[in-house]
């Protein structure tokens, strides 16, 4: 099928090259003309395991092109919004602007019988104000509302082969014509044996705000027991493991660390919380304010631990931060918990330097004051105290009797409990954990 994908952030540009590589001839468009030009280098603008070499495979089969002009997307059967939705300036809301202008720039290039597909996270009610919109254009074309659901780190895999997918069209009904369309999109995954959902557009549109706030929730939970691990003198990793041999709980997204970030699961439990205000249902998110407090509340105690692991002051302390990214695999530093903390060590007076192995140039970009330094062992070279902040697989590996010969101090903090405490300790490391005794 011939398909348009109109933004080539993140989503976008995972997206285009995911259904080229499915079979499909796809166009990209985004006004951004350095991220068109990266794209049709066959360079991602991001850091995305696998997703360079993907783009480069499809180019060369001629199925897959970038465009700056939304023009571009005359001919196809299928449209794809993937723009950003990021959070509002000073509030909680999401900014939907990007959306509108991607929609409104597409409705000329629509025919009849097209498919208008949102694939953004937005608020519940925003596909059927856009339905009402296409329907004025083009009476005959329909939108369905098709949530993601990638991981970053995972993002070509969760494309390829998604857990689920699921269809928002009006009235949810499985006899809509947009139905055939879309399963002729997702041939291959559904071939494979991924699960289908037709459903209504509000319901397809909660799907992700409440997949987000379940996980958040999950996140926060096991933090909040961390808080209470450490006045006990209870063992957090432990407790998670004893819990999660429940089937009815599970035992991922139950890692006590430093909380979540990203540019996904703040921001969106945030809309979700204002969206539910809106529609006078409030009161059913307020469990979300605490979830969202438990969060921010990890990175303040990950810096009260630090002072007392440097003995009362940070004043002076070289302290190294292992980590900028929010996660591993990944070069997303947006809301990062890691260079939050960072900067708040700085602030209170310790000399801190900031790794990675992907996301320094991100990093810099957002917190230009803090120092960073792209080789690992000048990282930690004289360092006071090492802060292991994102679980990359280089700083998990790292043998302690090794470290120990290029630091000044022999303390670690493990924000996300991934080390091995009993070897670090015989190794001579006074180690924290999160939660840990």
């Amino acid at each position: 099928m011939r398909i348009s994908v109109i933004g080539c952030g993140y989503l976008g540009a995972v997206h285009a090259a995911c259904m080229a590589k499915l079979g499909h001839e796809v166009v990209g468009i985004d006004i951004d003309e350095r991220r068109i030009l990266e794209l049709s280098a066959s360079r991602a603008p991001f850091y995305e395991p696998g997703l360079d070499e993907l783009l480069k495979d499809v180019q060369e089969t001629g199925r897959l092109s970038f465009s700056t002009d939304v023009s571009a997307a005359a001919g196809s059967t299928v449209h794809f919004i993937c723009v950003g939705t990021p959070q509002k300036k000073g509030e909680n809301g999401a900014d939907l602007r990007h959306v509108d202008a991607a929609m409104e720039a597409l409705l000329p290039n629509v025919r009849p019988s097209d498919l208008v597909v949102g694939k953004s996270t937005v608020p519940v009610g925003t596909a059927s104000r856009l339905a009402d919109l296409l329907s004025e254009y083009q009476p005959d074309a329909h939108l369905v509302w098709n949530p993601e659901f990638l991981r970053e780190g995972h993002a070509v895999e969760d494309t390829l082969s998604p857990d689920r997918l699921v269809y928002g069209v009006e009235e949810g009904s499985e006899d809509h014509a947009a139905v055939t369309i879309l399963d002729e999109v997702y041939s291959a995954p559904l071939a494979n044996g991924t699960p289908r959902l037709v459903t209504d557009h509000p319901t397809a549109e909660l799907v992700k705000a409440a997949a987000n706030s379940f996980l958040a929730t999950k996140i926060s939970f096991i933090n909040a027991m961390a808080e209470v691990c450490e006045a006990s003198g209870a063992d957090v990793t432990r407790l998670a493991d004893a819990i999660g041999m429940d089937d009815r709980i599970g035992r991922k997204f139950l890692n006590a660390g430093i909380g979540f970030g990203g540019g996904c699961l703040p921001k969106d439990i945030r809309a979700f919380m204002a969206r539910a205000g809106e529609l006078g249902a409030d009161q059913a998110l307020t469990f979300l304010r605490e979830v969202d407090s438990i969060n921010m509340r990890r990175r303040t105690r990950v810096v009260e631990l630090t002072r007392e692991l440097c003995g009362g002051s940070l004043l002076g302390q070289h302290i190294t931060v292992l980590g900028a990214a929010f996660k591993p695999e990944s070069d997303d530093v947006r809301d990062s918990p890691a260079l939050s903390i960072a900067a708040q060590l700085q602030l209170q007076g310790a000399v801190v330097t900031v790794t990675d192995p992907k996301a320094l140039q991100n990093a810099e970009k957002r917190f230009p004051e803090l120092q960073y330094e792209p080789d690992l062992d000048t990282a930690m070279a004289g360092a006071d105290t090492l802060l292991l902040l994102t679980e990359w697989q280089q700083y998990k590996d790292l043998d302690p009797f090794e470290v120990s010969e290029r630091v000044n101090g022999l303390r670690m903090l493990d924000g996300r409990n991934v080390l091995d405490a009993a070897k670090w300790r015989a190794s001579g490391w006074q180690y924290r954990g999160l939660g840990r005794p």
